[in-house]
């Protein structure tokens, strides 16, 4: 029985840990299209991220996780400062200068990353 409870309680864990954070933060109903300058990338777990520097507003783009932008064809090396990208994503809706990045064009490569 306690067994069972430890179990029961890991998956429980695991199942949260998972769900981090809900994509239902953020509005599909309104698609963003931006075009900037990386003024700074993460290329880490879970997402990763760059800012990006557009119309004079900077804003926090949150990418897919690492593996996926690999698997992708999106390297590191692609999203370095200076560098000029298109972003198609959707706005967060509590945080203005947040975005959930759907595709990413850089380099004339565009990157589909959900």
């Amino acid at each position: 029985m306690v067994r069972s409870l430890f179990v029961l309680a890991g998956l429980l864990f695991a199942l949260s840990a998972g769900a981090h954070h809900g994509w239902s933060e953020y509005d599909s109903a309104k698609v963003l299209n931006v075009t900037g300058v990386i003024k700074e990338a993460g290329y880490e777990h879970p997402h990763g991220h760059v800012r990006l520097e557009a119309a004079g507003k900077t804003w926090l783009v949150v990418l897919a996780p690492p593996s996926r932008m690999e698997n992708r064809g999106l390297a590191t090396a692609d999203l370095k400062p200076g560098t000029t990208v298109t972003v198609v994503g959707y706005p967060n809706r509590g945080k203005p200068e947040e975005m959930r990045a759907e595709r990413i064009t850089v380099n004339a490569k565009t990157i589909e990353l959900r």
